[in-house]
């Protein structure tokens, strides 16, 4: 019997496919779309403890072989989600992980501890926000704020904590050291990267927000080489993404160290492309007689 069932901090996934924060929703979204019982798990919109409106629009441009957003996280802040998204993912046989954003420590904080007595699984920390109280620089791009902020949710949170890291920054492994040191469960990589665009006939910026995150296929070889790099510095299990639109893509992630992998901006093109990629990797271990999937976690090295 062929096995897909992977292993992320003690929580079981019936398979290694999830969709990445701010691509699915809350799962309600994308439910006429996607048999949410046949995925390994659904990761929520990033959630912060106040409502976020977000940034000014327009928020979202294409690129060749990608896009780029600058959403600005907007949100409904946890009471509403307690109240409206997480309900309705307890009727679905998955694991729900939570995303969960702030501006300073104490909101990050403020909620895991609401957080402590829901149906989530697991906690993933975005730690590209801004830190207020450093500047503005992200959380994800200071070695020293990424241990503290681990450190102090770790202390608070009743789940097991995946921390996703930046792909805007020096070395991805010094991040991932200091995440693993301040307690990290699991870690989730990779953010999208930041770049431009020019809207050369209104001579101005595509998007408001003047920078923006790009996503999508043109960033799939560096986050594969990025989980690589960190899969061979730390050995927490490691949730690849960027870029994946297809099962080639995500078995590429996994063969270089990821334990489970996650779909992010092919969902707008292709609502019904998780499950096409677990049907492919289903497919893909029988055509080479491979009866685990975790026998592909980082067999190439």
């Amino acid at each position: 019997m062929r096995s897909l069932q992977v292993d992320i901090a003690g929580v079981k996934l019936k398979n290694p496919v999830m969709v990445a924060s701010g691509t699915f929703g809350s799962g309600v979204e994308f439910s006429e779309f996607v048999d949410l019982n046949k995925l390994g798990a659904v990761v929520t919109k990033g959630v912060a403890n106040v409502p976020w409106p977000g940034n000014p629009t327009p928020r979202i441009a294409e690129t060749p072989s990608g896009m780029m957003n600058a959403i600005g996280l907007q949100n409904p802040g946890i009471e509403v989600f307690k109240e409206r998204d997480l309900p309705f993912l307890k009727d679905y046989d998955t694991k729900v992980i939570v995303n969960v954003v702030g501006k300073s420590i104490p909101e990050y904080c403020e909620v895991v501890e609401k957080l402590a007595d829901s149906n989530a699984d697991l906690l993933e920390i975005n730690i590209s926000c801004p830190n207020v109280k450093e500047g503005g620089i992200a959380f994800g791009q200071d070695p020293k704020a990424v241990e503290e902020i681990t450190k102090e949710i770790k202390k608070r949170a009743k789940q097991p904590i995946i921390m996703k890291l930046s792909p805007n920054v020096t070395d991805i492994t010094v991040m991932a050291k200091a995440a693993v040191e301040g307690g990290a469960d699991a870690l989730s990589l990779i953010n999208t990267l930041t770049g431009m665009k020019i809207d050369i006939n209104r001579r101005t910026f595509a998007i408001a927000n003047k920078t923006g995150g790009l996503s999508g296929p043109a960033i799939h070889p560096i986050a594969v080489r990025m989980v690589y790099q960190v899969a061979q510095t730390v050995k927490v299990p490691i949730i690849g993404m960027g870029g994946i639109a297809c099962a080639e893509d995500a078995i590429e992630m996994m063969l270089t160290g990821a334990t489970a992998v996650s779909v992010g901006t092919a969902n707008f093109r292709n609502p019904s492309v998780s499950m096409e990629i677990v049907k492919g990797i289903e497919e893909y271990l029988d055509r080479q007689n491979i009866s685990d999937v975790r026998d592909l976690i980082g067999a190439v090295r």
